[in-house]
């Protein structure tokens, strides 16, 4: 029986499916070790009361819709992990280890508190993708975790899209003059964002210009980005060029999927 077997994955299916009712209160603490047991081990059976336990306890939290929605997240974080467990055998013994970690029990607990705020699955499922890059990157310190799913649920879909294009344009390489270093150069920011806006109609038609500003005001709140010289409004829709963190770059690498080696 392997880490990840067919029954864990039918007893996933029931959770999901299952008819949850709308019964106040909370197991919270019971609910997470549960869970973790369900992420690390090959099922449920190793749980006291099983399925119909876990399914009781996850009814009595807060409903019907933050049952499904946790439910949905921790289904993403096994599957991610079950990718990275196959395709990274150098990482097996760190995932093997995980339901004894406190600090991942601390990301599956922090998981499960912001699925209460949000049905948005794309949301759902960056925070899982934190979690699970998290784990591969020996990284699960929780102020940092906690930023980035902070910055994932407040996110809305374009936001992230334009942080990505922020990213590739940090990503670019920079050309040095002769007396220069590769450490001394600097990108042409104004030159980079001319060029950005430019394009910016072809590669999102269905977007007007101004639709970046409030994206561009929660990627800065977020210190994601941060704002590095004036421009003028005549070619762009803000007034100011911006340029993506450490933070930042950081943020968005730990939202890619899980990549398989080649």
């Amino acid at each position: 029986m392997g880490q990840f077997d067919s029954e864990t994955d039918a007893i996933l299916t029931q959770l999901n499916y299952d008819e949850l009712s709308k019964v106040p209160g909370g197991e919270f603490v019971e609910v997470i070790g549960d869970l973790l047991m369900l992420i690390g081990t090959g099922g449920l059976w190793a749980v006291t009361g099983g399925v119909s336990s876990l399914i009781l306890k996850v009814r009595k939290l807060a409903g019907a819709s933050y049952a499904s929605n946790l439910i949905y997240t921790i289904t993403a974080v096994r599957n991610d992990l079950k990718t990275l467990y196959e395709s990274h055998e150098e990482l097996r013994g760190r995932i093997e280890s995980l339901r004894t970690d406190p600090k991942f029990a601390e990301a599956i607990s922090a998981i499960a508190l912001h699925a209460m705020h949000t049905s948005v699955k794309d949301r759902l499922k960056r925070l899982a993708r934190i979690v699970v890059n998290g784990v591969k990157e020996y990284d699960l310190e929780p102020e940092g975790l906690d930023d980035m799913m902070r910055a994932a649920m407040e996110l809305t879909d374009f936001d992230v899209l334009m942080l990505g294009d922020m990213y590739a344009l940090a990503m670019k390489p920079k050309c040095a003059k002769s007396s220069q270093s590769k450490d001394q150069v600097k990108p042409d920011i104004f030159g980079l964002w001319q060029d950005y806006w430019h394009t910016f109609p072809t590669k999102y038609p269905d977007k007007l210009r101004t639709s970046v500003v409030g994206g561009f005001g929660r990627l800065s709140a977020l210190g994601l980005i941060y704002g590095v010289e004036a421009t003028s409004m005549g070619v762009s829709p803000v007034s100011m060029n911006y340029w993506i963190t450490d933070e930042g770059i950081k943020f968005y690498e730990r939202l890619q999927e899980i990549a398989v080696p080649e």
